[in-house]
């Protein structure tokens, strides 16, 4: 729990210093909002949802993914007058997959989106933000980003009768999925994991023959400004999205740190996806990160805060420890105080919950209206008067 919530957190604050407001959407939305946008014949909608009928009829489906959640809030808000708009999530989703290391049926994402922004400095920020979230975090280093672009609408279209002609003479050695993919959508064809697949996928034509000038254009501006920003990159041009809304960059960091399941962090530019929804014209880019996946790339989880210790020794002890507390963590300090026990008892307390130091309150002290403060890591004690002992305490702070 240390891990995910450290990661969700750092997330949250870089979202918020590029501007990104939080938004929450529904755990379960009607089936048709990810059937028309991951594609009715994706494995996602054949065989990874968790659908059912709920007591009013309706089709009902737990989130797989945030993005389709994101744009039906805007356009059923009527949030498209808002634009442009830089939005952080971060919760549950659900998919039937087999688990595996790094891949549960519920794990948890975060999400950056940017709506109302056509201009490829877009793609650049939210990449960048990924970027910083990494580094925040001290995972950058185990893994690397992989870029590509996908073109404009003609161009993919292009690259689409391109891939088609390619594959259409090499039918008998693809794979069965790949010979229907090759129909309804021949660019999820360069995703396919069979070994007969992966060998005629390396003799496949590049994106980058079939791309006009202005998404050559738009994907040389976005690599100008990765390289103005210092951040690495490799191109990929494997790295497809298979829908049709998908246009120009399309982005993944990963890893091999975690056995099969490379990517921590994947995204795209999906200028298409209102439309396509039956809302308005908008461009749109944005990225998903597996919060389990992130935190078992940590090296140690965050610690957590080391507290005070009280330890009142008596009736009277005890009443004024139960104000003091109180007092103490208004104050915003982290205080764990026992309700039974002898002096070693709650001594052996306040070992086991790592306290950074022990107050203790005896008649003694009581009568002179004060505390002995105890360092716990190197022993040393004084006696502070109680009124002043929130001051001296904060030296305890970590």
């Amino acid at each position: 729990m240390r891990r995910y919530r450290h990661v969700a957190d750092v997330a949250r604050d870089w979202a918020a210093r590029y501007g990104c407001g939080e938004i929450a959407t529904p755990i379960f939305e009607f089936t048709e909002v990810f059937q028309r946008t991951l594609g009715e014949t994706s494995d996602v909608v054949t065989k990874e949802m968790y659908t059912f009928v709920d007591r009013g009829g309706d089709s009902i489906t737990l989130r797989p993914e945030f993005t389709a959640g994101i744009m039906r809030a805007m356009i059923s808000g009527g949030l498209a007058n808002q634009m442009p708009m830089r939005l952080f999530a971060a919760g549950p989703m659900f998919r039937y997959e087999r688990p595996q290391k790094g891949r549960l049926r519920q794990f948890h994402q975060i999400d950056v989106e940017f709506l109302g922004i056509k201009d490829p400095g877009a793609d650049v920020e939210v990449i960048a933000l990924a970027a910083d979230i990494l580094d925040a975090l001290g995972v950058r280093g185990h893994t690397v980003l992989e870029l590509n672009t996908l073109g404009d609408a003609a161009s993919r279209d292009a690259y689409r009768e391109r891939l088609v002609a390619y594959f259409s003479g090499h039918i008998d050695a693809l794979s069965e999925n790949s010979r229907a993919r090759l129909e309804r959508n021949p660019l999820r064809i360069l995703d396919s994991k069979d070994a007969g697949d992966r060998k005629l996928v390396a003799g496949a034509p590049p994106m980058a023959d079939a791309l006009n000038a202005a998404s050559a254009d738009f994907f040389a501006r976005v690599r100008d400004g990765l390289d103005r920003l210092g951040i690495a990159y490799t191109v990929n041009d494997r790295l497809v999205r298979g829908l049709d809304y998908y246009t120009h960059t399309a982005f993944e960091f990963t890893t091999t740190s975690l056995g099969a399941q490379g990517a921590v962090i994947a995204g795209g530019r999906y200028d298409g996806l209102s439309v396509a929804m039956g809302g308005p014209p908008t461009p749109g880019i944005g990225w998903a990160g597996g919060i389990e996946r992130l935190g078992m790339l940590l090296d140690a989880p965050p610690p957590s805060p080391r507290p005070i210790a009280l330890v009142p020794l008596g009736d009277a002890a005890e009443q004024i420890a139960l104000r003091l507390a109180h007092d103490l963590r208004r104050a915003a300090f982290t205080v764990d105080l026992g309700f039974s026990g002898n002096l070693k008892a709650r001594m052996k307390r306040a070992d086991r919950a790592a306290a950074r130091a022990a107050v203790l309150i005896g008649d003694d002290e009581l009568a002179r209206s004060a505390a002995t403060v105890r360092d716990l890591d190197t022993g040393d004690q004084r006696e502070v008067p109680l009124a002043s002992l929130a001051g001296d305490l904060a030296r305890f702070r970590t």
